[in-house]
């Protein structure tokens, strides 16, 4: 058994201290640094669906190229492509674009899940990705969401 002794004589005081700069850091901003820098699949998207971060397997995972050309695009616009789960993938339409996880963590303001189904090259490869999104908030409003991806394998 081993002996420990516990010194009180020099007892911890905290100090003092002004907050560090990184205390001001807005949520969405340690978000997207956090992601820029993760292992795993996921992205930052603001309100307008405009891609903040993405975590290089992300990027590689839904054929975005390099994460810094994915930075600042919108998300639905020519960078991904999304289709629907029917055997001739089209298009996905207006209502179920609003149904996605990434825009639905935004619009609902809560948790979301659900299977993506993503177009990843000029060809007609496909991908389904199971996703999880959470809604990011600063003063109470929600401004942007996280996104994780897994892809489906069947």
């Amino acid at each position: 058994m081993a002996h420990v002794e516990l010194s009180l004589s020099g007892a911890f005081v905290p100090q003092a201290r002004t907050p560090a700069e990184s205390e001001f850091m807005a949520n969405v901003d340690r978000w997207t640094n956090t992601v820029a820098g993760a292992v795993e699949p996921c992205l930052v998207i603001d309100v307008a669906t405009t891609i903040r971060a993405i975590s290089p397997s992300c990027s590689e995972l839904l054929g975005l190229g390099k994460p810094a050309d994915a930075v600042g695009t919108s998300l639905l616009g020519n960078m991904l492509r999304l289709i629907d789960f029917t055997a001739g993938g089209g298009d996905l339409e207006e209502p179920e674009l609003e149904k996605i996880p990434p825009l639905l963590a935004i619009k609902s303001q809560r948790l979301a899940r659900g299977l993506m189904r993503v177009q990843t090259g000029g060809d007609e490869a496909h991908l389904t990705v199971d996703a999880i999104a959470t809604p990011l908030t600063e003063n109470d409003q929600v401004v942007a969401s996280l996104t994780f991806f897994s892809p489906v394998r069947y």
